[in-house]
Order: C-alpha cells, then sequence, then structure tokens
C-alpha cells in the first residue's frame, strides 16, 4: 500500500526536513535584521556611498565564493556538517563586526570582518538545499524549493527588517545588530539539533572520488553541461537589482523623497512579503505551466516591466506610500517567479545535484556584488543619476527571459530520473516488482 502523506507533506514540505526550514527561517530573520538599515547606518555615522558600496561589495564576493564552496563541501562531508560550519563563523564574525567594527566605528574592521562574514550564511542556507535535493523526491522538488525560499525570503529580509522597525525604537540601532546574533543562533541551533534526517548527515559522494575531482567538478560541469551556466547567468540576474536596490533605495526612498525610516522598512517588508509569498506561488504554477515558462515570463518580462516601476511611481505620485508599496509589491512577485529554477537543475543535471546547485548558489552569491558593482559602474559611466541603473536592470531581466527559454531537460535526463524514482518506489515497498 502507498503510505498516506502528512499534511506537511501534501504541502511540499519534506516531513523529515520539516524543523530545517523553520530553523532557516530563524537563521534568516537574524541574517536580515541589518538589511533595511545598515545602508542608512553608516553613512548618517560618517561613511561615504562609496564605502558603503564597497562593503556590499567585497561582502557579495565572499557570498558568491562560498554559495559555491557549499555544493562540494556538502558531497564531501554531508550538508549537515557544512551548516555547522556556516553557523559558527556566522557567531564568531559577528562577534568581531560589532566589537572591533561598528563599536568604534573603525571602517578598517568593519570591511573586514563583514566581508569575512559574507562566507558563513551561504554554507548555512545553500548547504541545506542541497540536502533539501538530495532527499527529496522529484515530484516535490519544486514545492520543496519553493518552501525553502519562503524561509529564505521570509527571513532576508522581510521579517529581519520588521524586527529592525520595532526593536531600533526600543534599545537603539547598534543593540538590534546584536539581537540578530542571537537570532541566528537560535535558528542554526533549532535546524541542526531537531534535523535528523540520515542523508544529510553523510558524504553524498562515493569515498573514492577525491576532494580535487569534486571541487573540479563543480566547475567544469558549466562546460560540461553548458544549461548550467546559463541558469547560473540567470540566477545573477534574479536578485542583482535586489541587493543593489538595498544599497541605493534606502537613501531614495529616506533623503530624496523624504519617506521616514520606518516607512522605508514597512515598504521593504511589503515587498519582500509578496516575495514569499510568491516563492511558493510560482512553484506550484511550475508544476503545471512548466518551469522555463514562469521564469521567462513571469520573472524576466516581469522584471522588465517591474523595475521601472518601482523607480518611476514614487516620482509621479510623491508622498503615497501606497502606491509605492503597489509597486513595489509587483517588483518583489516578479523577483520570486525565478524560484523554480533551483527545482528545475537537478532534473537537467540528475546524477550532479550538488554541482548543479553549485552553479545556482554561484549565481546567488554573484547577484549580491554584481548588482552593487552595476550601481557602481552606472556611476562611473553615465555619471550620477538612479535612472541609468534602474534601465540597466530592466534590460538584464529581459535578456534573462531570452536565455530562461534554452533551459531544457534532455530525454536522456528524464529517463534517469524515471528509473531512479522507480527504484526508490520498489525500496519503500510503493511498487511491486516486475
Amino acid at each position: 500500500m502507498v503510505e498516506k502523506h502528512s499534511f506537511i507533506e501534501r504541502i511540499g514540505i519534506p516531513r523529515a526536513l520539516f524543523w530545517a526550514f523553520v530553523g532557516q527561517l530563524l537563521f534568516m530573520i537574524g541574517d536580515g535584521v541589518e538589511a533595511g538599515y545598515l545602508d542608512t547606518y553608516m553613512l548618517h555615522n560618517g561613511h561615504s556611498q562609496a564605502f558603503v558600496n564597497e562593503l556590499f561589495t567585497f561582502y557579495g564576493i565572499a557570498v558568491m565564493v562560498s554559495a559555491w564552496l557549499a555544493g562540494p563541501l556538502s558531497d564531501l562531508w554531508g550538508p549537515k556538517k557544512v551548516m555547522w560550519i556556516g553557523l559558527i563563523l556566522w557567531a564568531v564574525f559577528e562577534i568581531g563586526f560589532l566589537v572591533l567594527g561598528l563599536g568604534p566605528n573603525n571602517s578598517a574592521m568593519i570591511l573586514l570582518f563583514y566581508t569575512l562574514r559574507g562566507f558563513a550564511y551561504p554554507l548555512f542556507a545553500y548547504a541545506l538545499l542541497v540536502w533539501i535535493a538530495a532527499a527529496t523526491p522529484t515530484a516535490m522538488l519544486g514545492s520543496a524549493a519553493g518552501w525553502f525560499w519562503f524561509s529564505f525570503s521570509a527571513g532576508l529580509p522581510t521579517l529581519g527588517s520588521q524586527f529592525a522597525r520595532l526593536a531600533i525604537p526600543q534599545i537603539g540601532e547598534l543593540n538590534t545588530f546584536w539581537c540578530s546574533l542571537v537570532l541566528v543562533v537560535a535558528g542554526g541551533l533549532i535546524a541542526l539539533l531537531f534535523t535528523h534526517e540520515p542523508t544529510g548527515r553523510k558524504r553524498l559522494l562515493p569515498a573514492h572520488i577525491p576532494a580535487s575531482q569534486v571541487f573540479l567538478g563543480s566547475l567544469s560541469i558549466m562546460w560540461r553541461e553548458p544549461k548550467t551556466l546559463i541558469a547560473g547567468i540567470v540566477r545573477t540576474i534574479d536578485t542583482s537589482s535586489e541587493y543593489a536596490f538595498l544599497a541605493i533605495m534606502p537613501a531614495f526612498f529616506v533623503d530624496r523623497l523624504g519617506f521616514s525610516l520606518g516607512e522605508w522598512l514597512n515598504l521593504l517588508s511589503l515587498i519582500f512579503l509578496s516575495n514569499i509569498l510568491f516563492n511558493l506561488i510560482a512553484g506550484m504554477v511550475a508544476d503545471r505551466l512548466g518551469s522555463r515558462k514562469v521564469v521567462a515570463l513571469f520573472g524576466g518580462v516581469g522584471g522588465f516591466v517591474s523595475i521601472p516601476l518601482f523607480y518611476y511611481v514614487p516620482l509621479w505620485f510623491p508622498g503615497n506610500f501606497w502606491l509605492a508599496a503597489a509597486a513595489g509589491i509587483f517588483y518583489g512577485a516578479t523577483i520570486a517567479a525565478f524560484v523554480p529554477l533551483s527545482g528545475l537543475m537537478p532534473q537537467i543535471c540528475p546524477k550532479e545535484k550538488a554541482a548543479a546547485l553549485s552553479i545556482l548558489g554561484l549565481g546567488a552569491g554573484a547577484s549580491t556584488w554584481i548588482g552593487p558593482a552595476i550601481v557602481s559602474l552606472c556611476a562611473a559611466v553615465f555619471g550620477g543619476g538612479m535612472v541609468y541603473v534602474i534601465w540597466t536592470f530592466a534590460l538584464l531581466y529581459l535578456l534573462s527571459a531570452g536565455l530562461t527559454m534554452g533551459l531544457t531537460v534532455s530525454p536522456a535526463a528524464r529517463r534517469y530520473i524515471a528509473r531512479q524514482e522507480q527504484v526508490s518506489a520498489r525500496s519503500a515497498g510503493e511498487v511491486p516488482e516486475n
């Protein structure tokens, strides 16, 4: 008989990984506390916008490298051990960032420890994504990926920004940074101590494969399977505007348009509330329409429309919070439409899931510094003015729509997936032997 699935499984969450999703949500809330106000905090404490852009760029480079490393390290050590490393590094480098950097307002220490801390959260989060891909049936991968990004973006920066909005008036900005450390540690411990799914505790590749081959394979897959490179570029475009906007939009809304800091944080939370809800919707719709169509149409073309609106609507209707919020909500929804990539990649390369996902991690990490770097490049080429930044990103999203249509699953990959699922079903006693 076929085992009846629990409610948790029916909504797309692998039951054995439930507490990992809960813990990641709390972890990312802590990581996202600073997202809505670090930019203005730095500017109001004597640092230039150029320094802030540099800070976010170096941080993003560290995130990019670490997001790629999460794949091969999970293959070698198991995802759970990699998550432990990410949690410990986050705590250690955050303490250095606060005690030696922000406390004395030391620019060099701020840059050093914030950059180093960029290596931490991707090890935790993207190792969990590899764990999900390794332990989840293919039929649930789209929904599970949606829930992963739901828990990820619900914390960073949606609920994290709301926590900051409530905490700052009560305890001040610097003490609010300290609260993020408590939240991250609590979330990490919940995920790691309460999740006992066996796949994540062990090495994912056979023991005879050397480490050098694992790391090389996580890079060579881009030319052995060119679709992974295309997907990595699309994933880079996906959140590049998000990280650029986190660097420049607080000053745009607060200093230029006259929004209060609280209004900006509320707007940011609405944008990413939209994002987290559409993370789930995108995965469900992709199961019916196909992942490529969802990413290309709603993500690529949608972003081409939503990004200019997010900029122009507040200018056309100054002081109107709800019209600005409507444009922001639309923008957050289009960013979410790229979520099906995480379910599509293991199908494109079913024999090398971790390596394929490491390229998505590389793209996600790259977006954290490419976004701010595009801002700096536009300033260098075109001079001041955000309009060039806005239209550069809009055109990149249109490009991503065209690239996405090339991400097809080969017949050989489909046959391999079908065979593996049949083997798994037989092992579980759900399909009788012929």
